[in-house]
């Protein structure tokens, strides 16, 4: 098993300590002094590994992203190879528990706003949208007409975002519109394979 370097596991304790940070005073206040003394190491120790403070949230998104994409296929892998049931995985990774912790919740509306002035983030932002866009008309592909099948992959994927954004915003924790969310994915994806049927 091969050893894990000090760089990878300093930069996995700061992406940690940024994520708390931004979870208890927000992206605005969430200063290199605050991650560094949340980490336990000094600022240079955060600037040495990342730059600044954008760095370091390009490199929190990162994780984010992967960590969504890993539950996304761990779903589709446990579904069987049939576009409902491949649909339904990517809609269950979209709601899985890693992407509703409180600190990556408000990371990830952070990244949405800042994504809308920073290059980086929003080329993450892109290759986010249109992985999940490409993954669902892909398999809407499978049963429906060319253009049905990105009309639907558009549709369940605007779906899903608004559903997340509007639980990320809701008063209750999101675990408890996780059911109601994933069930308004599930209609949605019904109604557009009832189509296929007639």
């Amino acid at each position: 098993m091969p050893k894990v370097g000090m760089k990878a596991i300093r930069q996995a304790q700061l992406i940690h300590a940024t994520l708390t940070v931004i979870d208890r005073v927000g992206l605005a206040d969430a200063s290199l002094a605050l991650i560094a003394k949340e980490a336990g190491v000094s600022t240079g120790i955060v600037s040495h590994y990342f730059g600044d403070k954008n760095g370091l949230l390009d490199a929190c998104m990162r994780q984010i992203l992967s960590d969504l994409y890993r539950a996304v296929e761990h779903y589709r892998q446990q579904a069987a190879n049939q576009p409902e049931a491949q649909i339904r995985a990517i809609i269950d990774g979209n709601f899985d528990v890693s992407q509703i912790a409180g600190p990556v919740l408000k990371t990830w509306l952070a990244f949405w706003t800042n994504s809308l002035h920073q290059p980086d983030l929003q080329r993450l932002q892109r290759i986010n949208d249109r992985r999940l866009y490409s993954n669902l008309a892909s398999q809407f592909a499978r049963v429906l007409e060319p253009q049905q099948a990105r009309h639907a992959g558009a549709s369940l994927a605007a779906l899903i975002d608004g559903l997340w954004l509007r639980m990320t915003l809701a008063p209750q924790p999101m675990e408890q519109g996780l059911d109601d969310a994933r069930m308004l994915c599930y209609q949605n994806l019904t109604l557009w394979l009832s189509a296929a049927a007639k």
